[in-house]
């Protein structure tokens, strides 16, 4: 059974949306996070994605207040995600209530931090690979590297990462369809649970991760939701296996 997980990116405190990464292609979908939340989790997600897009392209977090207000809003878990990049951070997200800290570009640039991380604090790590024509993209994903997906992931073999979160680049915030076949080869060739995110717009899509062949252990989807084209508790139904 797979999880689905509504996306909340956070950008000046306000709940946003970019398309394929751009931040000066931002729309805001909600300007209370809080609100935005508390809807999700009514219509029956089980956990919630939270991405500080501001920390992602500064290295630093930046809207530490509104992550505090969601947390303390809502009963559900969240993982975030959004220029994590030192312990100091790791461990001030996890105080703040954070469930799972997603580490991103700094698993391109300093592998053995995540390592490190994820022994320290077993299963509360996971490993954010975004790719772009399947390369590591890092810095808000502002540079491409020459390292594929599948050679980061295998670095974290074995070590309590909880998840590898695979964004395919180009297809995200596109309303395009996600990158199956990638994301199917990757959970297959590696044995940390894959979910998959960018390009989710419809159910269609999340029957498609269902049915793709490799255990995927949920997926992501943000802008699909704000647009009406997914129904939140239709797609937690959809990755039960329910409809």
């Amino acid at each position: 059974m797979m999880t689905f997980y509504p996306a909340i990116d956070l950008k000046d405190g306000a709940c946003v949306r970019l398309l394929r990464g751009d931040m000066d292609a931002a729309t805001v979908y909600n300007a209370d996070p809080v609100a935005q939340a508390k809807a999700f989790e009514k219509a029956g997600a089980g956990w919630l994605h939270l991405v500080d897009l501001n920390g992602a392209f500064s290295g630093v977090p930046v809207n530490d207040e509104a992550v505090r207000q969601v947390v303390h809003g809502i009963s559900v878990p969240v993982q975030l995600g959004g220029g994590v990049r030192d312990a100091k951070t790791v461990d001030l997200w996890l105080e703040r209530g954070i469930a799972r800290v997603v580490l991103g570009t700094v698993a391109a640039r300093n592998p053995e931090f995540v390592r490190e991380s994820a022994r320290r604090h077993p299963g509360k790590i996971a490993v954010g690979i975004d790719a772009r024509g399947g390369r590591v993209a890092v810095e808000g994903w502002a540079e491409t590297t020459d390292m594929t997906a599948l050679e980061l992931a295998k670095r974290f073999e074995d070590v309590g990462v909880a998840a590898i979160i695979f964004t395919d680049i180009d297809q995200d915030g596109a309303m395009e369809g996600p990158n199956v076949e990638a994301t199917a080869a990757l959970a297959n060739a590696i044995s940390t649970p894959v979910i998959a995110s960018g390009g989710v717009s419809s159910l269609a899509d999340l029957r498609a991760l269902r049915d793709c062949g490799a255990p995927l252990e949920g997926a992501i989807s943000g802008r699909a939701i704000y647009d009406g084209t997914i129904d939140v508790a239709q797609a937690v139904a959809v990755l039960r296996g329910e409809s």
